[in-house]
């Protein structure tokens, strides 16, 4: 199993292999690939809602130690208030179905959404997958067991 080879699967006929539609970096120093609205017309996303956009594709990790995250692009929240409905959407490796995009318009203006829109964005990271062990307790630390804020502003 090669690390970086991630398998993907085309779902929709309007897709073709060396379409410009499957997920690409915008630059080369891009860190996330940009995921695609793959719908047939301009839909419209309605002040305040949620709605699940397909990109159709799925994809397949298959590696325990990658994860994928589905991530908002920035623009959009910051201009026009379209972030992710779940916030960030994690992609567990044995997942295979459709990569879907929830995407909430928590602004007070509809948003247009239109064929092959860029709509989110897809991070592929380690995953460390810990043992854990039961004690009695820990080391003591400087803060051992203070809360949010114990080191102040």
């Amino acid at each position: 199993m090669n690390t970086n080879k991630i398998q993907i699967k085309i779902l929709h006929s309007k897709i073709k292999k060396d379409d410009n539609f499957l997920p690409n970096y915008a630059t080369s120093g891009s860190s996330a690939l940009d995921l695609k609205a793959c719908i047939n017309k301009q839909i419209i996303l309605p002040a305040k809602d949620v709605m699940l956009i397909p990109t159709g594709i799925s994809i397949y990790i298959e590696n325990p130690y990658i994860t994928a995250l589905i991530l908002p692009r920035s623009g959009l929240g910051h201009k026009n208030g379209i972030v992710l409905g779940n916030l960030v959407g994690l992609i567990d490796s044995d997942y295979q179905g459709e990569l879907m995009v929830s995407l909430w318009n928590r602004s007070t203006k509809d948003f247009y959404i239109n064929p092959n829109d860029r709509v989110a964005q897809i991070v592929f990271v380690p995953i460390i997958r810990p043992e854990f062990y039961i004690v009695k307790k820990f080391n003591k630390t400087i803060r051992c067991e203070n809360g949010f804020g114990h080191s102040g502003v």
